[in-house]
């Protein structure tokens, strides 16, 4: 069955996702996963290649996928940021490129 979850609404700023005690994704974490698979459009990646930069295309706003608790297995649950643009080139390069 394929879950479909709500687009960015233009005043979110910040999803932070959770997993329970035995790993389990929430809803939130789930979604974040929806977005950044279905939705937003990937513009680059840390050096390190945990966080990774998109950008939602129906508003154009960049938006850093991270793993705040990624001493976890497999990184941990996800957290889905908005950036600024300048913030966006200043960790990942030049962000207005295809």
């Amino acid at each position: 069955m394929v879950h479909a979850f709500a687009d960015l609404g233009p005043d979110e700023r910040q999803l932070t996702g959770q997993w329970t005690a035995g790993g389990v994704a929430d809803a939130v974490d789930e979604r974040i996963f929806w977005l950044v698979t279905k939705r937003l459009l990937p513009k680059g990646r840390s050096a390190d290649g945990w966080d990774a930069l998109f950008v939602d295309p129906r508003d154009g706003r960049f938006w850093e996928l991270t793993f705040p608790q990624g001493s976890l297995f497999g990184g941990g649950p996800r957290q889905l940021t908005s950036m600024s643009p300048a913030l966006a080139d200043e960790k990942y390069g030049s962000t207005h490129g295809g």
